[in-house]
């Protein structure tokens, strides 16, 4: 399968019957108007559980290929986004680009150590 197929919805991933997060969506998307504070600590709470899962790989690529909103495989939005797998519409744009220039100022950084 290329990089640029789809792979069925992920109500079809078989996958997913293996997943720590069932029935844990509200750490993995944002409720409606969420804050910096509220986002950092969903994701601190996300992250743990995607720590030790079994299906971070898988469940990492298929938000990947998607382009999905949220928290998937242990990767938040903008992490994805500053990988180049960016959904259509993301959310929080403004701070995607914060999130961007920080990353270009540590490869920066990085390259000049």
């Amino acid at each position: 399968m290329s990089s640029t197929q789809s792979l069925p919805r992920w109500s079809q991933q078989s996958w997913m019957d293996f997943a720590v997060c069932v029935g844990q969506t509200h750490l993995f998307f944002p409720a409606p108007g969420e804050r910096e504070p509220a986002r950092r600590s969903r994701e601190a709470a996300a992250r743990s559980l995607c720590g030790s899962c079994p299906v971070q790989d898988a469940c990492a690529e298929y938000a990947r290929r998607h382009l999905e909103h949220g928290f998937w495989g242990n990767e938040s939005e903008d992490e994805r986004v500053l990988a180049g797998y960016a959904p259509a519409h993301p959310v929080g744009a403004s701070r995607l680009r914060r999130a961007a220039r920080k990353a270009a100022q540590h490869v920066a950084s990085t390259d000049a150590a």
